[in-house]
């Protein structure tokens, strides 16, 4: 077998062939994921085809977060409806509306190195911060794997990309995100799969590489994984208290493309309306006034990003709405016990958990017509977050804290 990378070994070992770049193939799944949102188009299509069973109940997870807790009757309907069917499937890994967002919940209890993970929800993507080949998939072929196990796959192309150096001051995942975005454009991952090799492991971690895994997506890639190290092995076992197999490309694998990031040479950056690679830096979009900031989200709402909140918030009063989502329960406990919360609440934020609410527009914090928006989640396209009328600009927490504390975009530097 020639050397391979990441993703061939991961797709070699699910088809149980070796594989190549292009290869259409069958894969077996390890995890197939759905939510409130999606859910009931998967059972739906289950019902329709009149199979309405799992091939491994072990392997299903299903969570409650894009509107959670309802907030209309037909959200509640079917969240009811869903539960009917975790009853009566009896699957075990279940979490209601009071546990968090589906793909945090993949991150801290399932996702492991070498995986294949499917769900009904694009950001499925998330996993691979751990290493595992994570994909988001319409409702037809969730349904199809969660009853059969399988999934068709076309293997992607590997890019490869290194990031080297320690993060500058502020620097988090988010913009390393954003600048594969402003560098490469929203198209330019089609059909490939970015594997991530991070040099020095400890300077790059988990809630950073679920925050650039989580925008994969938006890079239009198949996947987004980082190659798991010693900060996977570290993450695991604190989160999970048990040791995990890493699961590497070959020291030999040839990339058709790779590309360097330094990360003691970034600054701060945004993603401009209407588009998530209408990137700038954050110095070049300084002052615009704001009338809400959201922190938070799949891409946005893990510890880190409220340290970073709370640090820059102390001892202040934000100046324009602040809404605040720790994306799970464990996230919002450890920030509640370190004294993050209570920091951005006498901020002056709103603060609950587990929701997506606002990320698209569903509840807790939509926009109205006019309005600008300075979010810490995934997307700004026209509408994404309430009016088609409003503007929606993206950002890592340290500018969206700054820019609460002032009104306006800011850099935290601006603040202190």
């Amino acid at each position: 077998m020639s050397s391979q990378t990441l993703t061939e070994k991961i797709l070699s070992r699910a088809s149980g062939k070796t594989v190549t770049e292009g290869d259409v193939i069958e894969a077996a799944v390890d995890i197939v994921a759905f939510h409130d949102l999606t859910g009931y188009h998967v059972i739906e299509v289950m019902e329709k085809a009149g199979m309405v069973k799992v091939f491994d109940k072990g392997k299903i997870v299903i969570a409650f977060d894009h509107l959670a807790p309802p907030p209309d009757v037909r959200s509640a309907e079917i969240q009811g409806n869903i539960r009917k069917f975790v009853k009566d499937v009896k699957i075990p890994n279940f979490y209601d509306i009071n546990v968090g967002i589906l793909h945090e919940l993949l991150v801290e209890k399932y996702a492991q190195p070498g995986q294949v993970i499917v769900a009904a929800d694009s950001h499925t993507t998330t996993s691979g911060a751990l290493g595992a080949f994570a994909q988001g998939m319409g409702a037809s072929d969730v349904a199809a794997a969660a009853i059969t196990g399988k999934t068709w796959l076309v293997v992607p192309s590997s890019f490869k990309v290194t990031l080297e150096g320690e993060p500058a001051k502020w620097i988090t995942g988010k913009d390393v995100a954003l600048k594969l975005l402003g560098d490469f454009k929203a198209e330019y991952f089609n059909g490939k799969s970015i594997e991530v090799f991070v040099k020095n492991p400890s300077a790059f971690p988990m809630d950073y590489r679920a925050t650039t895994s989580n925008m994969g997506i938006e890079m239009n890639a198949d996947a987004l994984m980082f190659v798991p190290d010693s900060e996977t092995l570290r993450y695991v076992k604190q989160m999970r208290g048990y040791e995990t197999k890493l699961v590497t490309p070959d020291s030999e694998a040839k990339y058709p493309e790779e590309y360097t990031i330094e990360l003691n040479k970034m600054e701060p950056l945004v993603a401009a309306p209407y588009s998530v690679d209408n990137v700038k830096t954050a110095g070049e979009v300084q002052g615009t006034p704001i009338d809400q900031v959201y922190i938070g989200s799949c891409t946005n709402g893990r510890l880190s990003d409220f340290e970073i909140a709370a640090r820059i918030m102390k001892g202040k009063k934000v100046k324009s709405r602040c809404i605040a989502i720790p994306a799970s329960y464990e996230m919002f406990k450890e920030a509640l016990e370190r004294g993050y919360i209570n920091t951005l609440f006498e901020a002056g934020c709103i603060v609950t958990y587990g929701t997506c609410g606002p990320c698209l527009g569903g509840h807790f914090g939509v926009a109205g017509p006019g309005e600008v928006i300075l979010s810490t989640s995934s997307r700004n396209f026209r509408g994404r977050m309430g009016s088609n009328e409003s503007k929606t600009y993206l950002s890592g927490p340290a500018v969206a804290a700054a820019s609460a504390i002032a009104g306006k975009i800011s850099l935290p530097g601006d603040v202190e």
